[in-house]
């Protein structure tokens, strides 16, 4: 049973919802540079770059962050591109990921200087032997390979299987890599692959190690030198009762495998950075209890976190205050007020509520305000990150200006 108010570091929550209201994104320094942290250890004295996935949360002074520890990243896109560059991220340590790169993504990543591009297709390679050839840049590649191995992740982030759209098959890999040497402005640097989502075992990592261990000894017979393998990121965290491996575990098994091999190795962790960083906070609205079915209605919705509707996601739910003794413990369904029958963040959950309750969804730093949106126009939640006994909004809470902004009315002829 809770005994204290929840508090994230050394602030309660509450004086966050007190101050900023809800709902409410609340992140913490000190968890997010642990878990970076955490993978830099693990690598040790062997040569690589650790590249946080920016797509798992982008917020500017999250990217500032972990530039100022050193990161390296992960982008799938210009906006992205240029949020690790606003944020103070050197263009030198971005690789750059994606399946669909225009030609003026790709020229502009050349012009700044990127440190890679993972080129996901055949046709994608010949696009960018052009960009890069009329710019009179070298654009330095890695192929991503898809070794079809099932992650056994939920299929919406599984990433490595044949049917999934990402990367070249293994058995295609070396023709293209053989392609690539003959064209112009491409340099081959290193071999790319990324399986999937939310892993908590590790042995789908190695067998599709194995396999890129097996492409870069087919390569090096043909005459290609393969510099660093890209592994891309995945590693699970605990939302329930998930026991991912840990990171030095995992690491240590990889740089095993490797054996002689002189390879730089690169990693794209995302969601195992910030997923157990972050929460958001809601307010119960109402109660609504019924024969069938108990809701509890609150004011954060899918459009604040489509984890659980889009992904069947599992997210702790606590209260800020602890539980009332006089309130029975019913089960209900935590829904939202948007007019979807998938609005819900969490159901069938165990509870002692009353309306004006604070909850914490818990486990909410990763794909949790980078997928929300405006959908019933409602304005998207405030950022904050909590530095020991402070905190501080790293974004503004959406205001309907915001919302509208760069919509126009008809003139009154036009609207006839």
């Amino acid at each position: 049973m809770q005994a204290t108010p929840l508090t994230l570091e050394n602030v309660e929550l509450n004086a966050v919802a007190d101050a900023h209201g809800t709902p409410c994104y609340v992140y913490s320094k000190a968890a997010i540079v642990e878990a970076y942290q955490s993978y830099t250890q693990a690598l040790g004295d062997h040569p690589g770059k650790i590249c946080y996935a920016v797509k798992a949360n982008s917020n500017l002074a999250i990217l500032q962050l972990l530039a100022n520890i050193g990161s390296h990243f992960d982008i799938v896109s210009m906006g992205e591109l240029e949020r690790v560059l606003r944020a103070g991220g050197a263009p030198e340590n971005i690789i750059y990921s994606g399946v669909g790169k225009t030609r003026g993504e790709m020229h502009y990543a050349l012009k700044v200087g990127i440190a890679a591009f993972n080129v996901e297709s055949e046709a994608e390679l010949h696009q960018l032997s052009e960009v890069a050839s009329e710019g009179g840049f070298t654009a330095d590649i890695s192929l991503r390979v898809n070794p079809d191995v099932d992650a056994k992740t939920h299929p919406y982030i599984s990433t490595g299987l044949k049917e999934n759209k990402f990367g070249v098959g293994i058995k295609e890999a070396p023709s293209i890599y053989a392609k690539a040497t003959s064209l112009p402005g491409i340099n081959i640097v290193g071999v790319d692959c990324h399986i999937g989502s939310q892993l908590t075992d590790a042995s789908p990592f190695l067998d599709a190690l194995d396999r890129m261990l097996a492409l870069i000894d087919e390569l090096s017979e043909a005459g290609i030198t393969i510099k660093h393998l890209d592994l891309g990121g995945g590693l699970g965290v605990t939302y329930r009762d998930e026991v991912p491996p840990k990171v030095s575990d995992y690491l240590d098994a990889v740089k095993e495998r490797l054996g002689d091999r002189d390879l730089l190795l690169m990693f794209e962790p995302g969601r195992s950075i910030v997923a157990n960083a972050g929460v958001l906070l809601t307010e119960v609205l109402y109660l609504k209890p019924g024969d069938h079915k108990n809701f509890a209605i609150i004011d954060a919705a899918m459009n604040d976190n489509l984890r659980p509707s889009l992904y069947q996601a599992w997210q702790n739910l606590l209260p800020l205050n602890p539980a009332k003794s006089d309130v029975e413990i019913k089960t209900w369904d935590v829904v939202g007020p948007i007019c979807e029958t998938g609005d819900f963040l969490a159901k069938d959950r165990d509870m002692a509520l009353t309306a004006g309750d604070r909850l914490a969804l818990m486990s909410s730093g990763a794909y949790g305000f980078v997928m929300s949106s405006n959908y019933n126009t409602r304005g998207r939640a405030p950022e904050i990150l909590v530095d020991g006994d402070q905190f501080h909004v790293i974004r503004e809470r959406e205001s309907f200006d915001d919302m509208i902004r760069g919509e126009h009315l008809l003139s009154s002829e036009e609207a006839k």
